[in-house]
């Protein structure tokens, strides 16, 4: 019999109940999932050709229209986390030789620099150090020197806190023949952007955050300067998976009839979908207003307890994702595991350039509430008592 061949025993264990402990999620994302969003994404699955789905593909698209503040036709949620969103913007818009330059103030901008550089990209840096933001004057300089045909920034650098002032960079990259494409998933829906108020050309944000659905699908849009760009293109993106013709034509974004390009994962579109109805149903204005109220909250209590927030000035200061300096003397790791064994929490530590010298709190959606930040404040007063200080 075939089954004499079998040398691998069945694990031991997938053989018990799945064990998931319920936490809540005050980090840089992801945030926890209201029972609503849940429901949606638990909902029995359909043919991701079934016209019901392309139904809800088309809200969806109408939400993130909603959500960006923009009319675009190409809009659409890739099949994939942040990344991959940040991959499809850059895989569609450059070319082998492209110059292209990027602005680097945390971890987001410099893995957007590695991946133009894997497409062979002429990348160029402009610099600043974690905690400061790009003024219009940086901008231009780098636009003069460098003549790229596209900018990357970053809106909400989850790994400083840094909210990066976007009025009129646009305007000022298409007078210097440049496209302006926007990391916002950190800030999307916790932070005011109008995507064709503010000429950006290529936006993409995450379903994790603010959105509060499960990570795994990636709002993006072009403009049609995007868009045309896609057009002239001399070669086809780098993957097909990622190639924003055949996405567009899925998404039914090119007038054409639907065709077949890949199994989208249906349930993760009914859960994002839920998240941006609840986004809708609240009002852009209003959840704005909520992140700002709770995340200035946030500050001035952790001010009152003596310590010190990462970003100095109060307007750069990211709604979702506040960075506090670790104190002198404690280990960031036995603060976060303080809080995770003993309230149940989650923070986090520093990413990237900020490793090991900042808390990252998130407020994000639903999380972001004033209850919330009462609790984190508490937890984290309970763990600067009980943390072991290391040693220097």
């Amino acid at each position: 019999m075939a089954t004499s061949l079998l040398r691998v025993a069945p694990p031991e264990e997938l053989l018990r109940p799945l064990a998931v402990p319920e936490r809540l999620l005050l980090g840089p994302g992801p945030s926890n999932v209201p029972r609503r969003i849940q429901a949606a994404g638990g909902r029995q699955l359909l043919g991701h050709m079934h016209p019901e789905v392309l139904q809800v593909m088309d809200e969806i698209k109408a939400g993130i229209q909603y959500a960006f503040q923009t009319r675009n036709r190409l809009t659409l949620a890739i099949s994939g986390s942040g990344h991959c969103a940040m991959e499809a913007a850059l895989f569609n818009l450059l070319e082998q030789g492209d110059p292209v330059l990027v602005a680097i103030n945390g971890i987001w901008g410099q893995r957007a620099a590695d991946i133009a550089r894997r497409l062979g990209a002429n990348v160029c840096e402009l610099l600043k150090p974690p905690g400061k933001y790009f003024t219009p004057q940086d901008i231009e300089q780098g636009l003069v020197q460098h003549k790229p045909l596209v900018l990357f920034i970053t809106h909400g650098e989850s790994s400083t806190g840094v909210l990066q002032p976007l009025e009129g960079l646009g305007r000022l990259c298409h007078r210097h023949g440049c496209l302006l494409l926007v990391d916002a998933v950190a800030s999307l829906g916790g932070a005011p952007i109008f995507m064709d108020h503010q000429e950006i050309d290529v936006l993409y944000s995450g379903s994790q955050k603010v959105l509060n659905a499960p990570p795994g699908s990636a709002p993006i849009s072009f403009s049609e300067r995007a868009r045309e760009k896609l057009l002239r293109r001399k070669t086809k993106p780098p993957s097909f998976y990622l190639d924003m013709g055949w996405l567009a034509n899925y998404w039914g974004c090119d007038g054409e009839p639907r065709r077949y390009h890949h199994t989208a994962p249906i349930n993760s579109f009914f859960s994002l979908r839920e998240g941006l109805a609840m986004l809708a149903e609240l009002g852009l204005e209003s959840s704005w207003e909520r992140h700002r109220a709770n995340c200035s909250q946030l500050c001035q209590g952790l001010l009152d307890m003596g310590l010190q927030l990462f970003v100095e000035e109060e307007k750069a200061r990211l709604p979702t994702i506040t960075t506090v300096r670790v104190p002198e003397g404690y280990d960031c790791k036995d603060i976060t595991a303080f809080l995770m064994d003993n309230h149940g929490m989650e923070i986090a530590g520093g990413l990237g350039p900020t490793v090991g010298k900042v808390l990252r709190i998130g407020l994000m959606g639903c999380n972001s509430t004033s209850g919330n930040v009462d609790r984190v404040l508490g937890a984290l007063q309970d763990a600067l008592k009980h943390c072991h200080r290391s040693r220097l």
